[in-house]
Order: C-alpha cells, then structure tokens, then sequence
C-alpha cells in the first residue's frame, strides 16, 4: 500500500495539464493568452473524484456525483474565451459544480459570482476554493435562474447546464455590452447548442457557437 500511494504522489499533473493544453485547446483555436494560462494553471485533477485523477487531463467529461458532470476541457476554455474576458471583470456563473469553471475564471477576472443548487456540490466547491487560495470567488447555494442581483451588473454571465430559454433576470442584471455564454436546449430531444448572447444599447444580439451536451439545469426554470 505505500508503494501504491508513493507512485500516485508521483504522477506529474503539471505536464499533464500543459499537453491538454497544446494539443485539445490551442490546436482548435483557442488563442485568448489569458484563457490558455488559465487552463494551464488550474490544477483540474483536484477538481474530479479521486478514483478519476488519472483521466483528469483526458479530452472528456466526467462524473463528479448528484448525478453532475465536469465539463471536457476544450468546453470550458472556449466558453470562458468567449465571455472575452478582462481583469476588470465581473462574472456571474450559474451552476458552480465541481468548481473547476469558476477557477479558471477567477483566473483572469477580477471576480466570479457562482451559485449551485446541489449544497453537497457547493461544499465540496467552496473547499478546493479555499485550499487553492481563490479570493475573489463568492459562492453561495440557490436557484441559479433568478441571479445574484445583489452584486450586478455582471460583464459576464455563464450558464453550466443546459436551459430550455434564457431566464430574464440573468439578462436584466447583464452590464451593457455584457455577455451571456449558455447551452441552450433544441427543438430536437436531447440537441444543444452553446449560444452567445451580447447585450447591446439597440438589444440582444445572439450567436450559435456549435452543439454541445451538457446535464440539465436544476431549479424552477426546468418548470
């Protein structure tokens, strides 16, 4: 047994982490530098089960328990690159999961609002949060649809799960010419596309990114 744990002590994550980067983020065009050091700095395999740390850096989701996911690498850094990001930003993101899009977020902008209904999620989220010395993260447990209106307007909003429309509180407490990255469920069962919204001083403007599957969105907007 301590030769077991002394060979999983020994597994190099850091080289890990910089060829998930070259070769699923930066080969498909991710280029913003402050997105592709973030990626490169979060450690993402603290951010999965034990039992998964190997596969941490894989191009892939995986399970993170109550029935959740974290989302495939690539996912996360095209995401966050599209919020088009500064260090004056400030971020809210609904469905905090695991956590690990909230630390590459909090990365780059000055500070990230997250909020998750599962409190098991949360707990674990507001830990590594704090093991890993991220100050500028605040979280809280809700009903991600109606917002953080205590700390808008937000410059950037993103959704981690799948919502059937875009709830209009998260819109109302947009910034001008904020953005709102979410997966948004089709017309087709089980289609979704990422879609990018910006709020501009004539109205929204929306772009469809590509498909995506991500896990459902919790809460009284699924009503």
């Amino acid at each position: 047994m301590i030769f077991r744990n002394r060979k999983k002590s020994n597994v190099d994550y850091a080289s890990k982490r910089l060829k998930m980067v070259e070769v699923q983020i930066a080969r498909r065009n991710v280029r913003d530098k402050a997105v592709l050091d973030a990626m490169r700095t979060v450690p993402r395999h603290l951010f999965v089960p034990d039992s998964l740390r190997d596969e941490a850096y894989d191009d892939g989701p995986l399970p993170i328990g109550c029935e959740q996911t974290i989302s495939q690498p690539y996912v996360v850094a095209s995401m966050t690159e599209e919020l088009e990001l500064t260090h004056h930003s400030r971020v809210l993101e609904i469905g905090t999961g695991s956590g690990y899009q909230a630390a590459v977020i909090a990365e780059i902008a000055r500070e990230v609002y997250t909020i998750e209904i599962v409190a098991k999620l949360l707990d674990s989220a507001r830990a590594l949060f704090e093991q890993l010395h991220y100050r500028n993260i605040y979280a809280k447990q809700g009903d991600g649809s109606l917002g953080w209106p205590e700390y808008a307007p937000y410059n950037g909003v993103i959704l981690t799960a799948a919502a059937p429309h875009v709830p209009e509180a998260l819109i109302e407490q947009l910034a001008p010419d904020g953005i709102v990255i979410l997966p948004l469920r089709g017309s087709y069962p089980d289609s979704q596309e990422l879609v990018k919204i910006r709020k501009t001083s004539s109205g929204l403007e929306r772009e469809t990114l590509y498909a995506v599957r991500f896990v459902p969105m919790t809460g009284e907007i699924e009503e």
